[in-house]
């Protein structure tokens, strides 16, 4: 059963977001893929949230560019942890997405990553961590991935 959910506003993100998705099956855990537009169906980004504990999810990690509303609307939607991972997008380069990201309102947090690919690989290894706190396997990999860390 899938712990995170990794959600993009569009396909074309995908590029972007696999090194998370690559971090997230070398550490062990499984997640699922969704295209979901904040604004082209804000609808399924409802459904998603409100849907998303019920499921087994545990974590979301969401990217978008430009407004990058994605984050933010899952935010809304669920309790859930969300990381936010903001992308490139306009010409802003992503300096729009991620100042979307992290002025969230007090009480609605989205945790936010760096721009582009470096962020969406730490946004996998921030699930994990908040994974670990409850699945050992998930904890015992991150942590053998950080001594790895301490080998240059």
């Amino acid at each position: 059963m899938p712990l995170v959910g990794v959600v993009m506003g569009s396909k074309s993100d995908a590029e972007v977001l696999q090194p998370a998705l690559d971090t997230l099956s070398h550490l062990g855990v499984e997640y699922e893929v969704n295209i979901i537009s904040a604004h082209r169906t804000p609808e399924k980004a409802r459904q998603y949230g409100i849907t998303a504990r019920g499921r087994g999810l545990e974590v979301i990690i969401a990217a978008a560019g430009a407004a990058a509303h994605l984050p933010g609307v899952m935010a809304s939607w669920t309790t859930l942890p969300v990381i936010g991972v903001p992308l490139a997008g306009s010409e802003l380069k992503g300096v729009d997405a991620l100042y979307s990201i992290v002025q969230m309102p007090a009480g609605v947090p989205v945790a936010c990553m760096a721009i582009g690919q470096a962020g969406a690989r730490n946004a996998a290894y921030l699930a994990a961590q908040i994974l670990g706190l409850k699945h050992d396997a998930i904890r015992t990999a991150y942590e053998q991935y950080r001594k790895g860390l301490q080998g240059g």
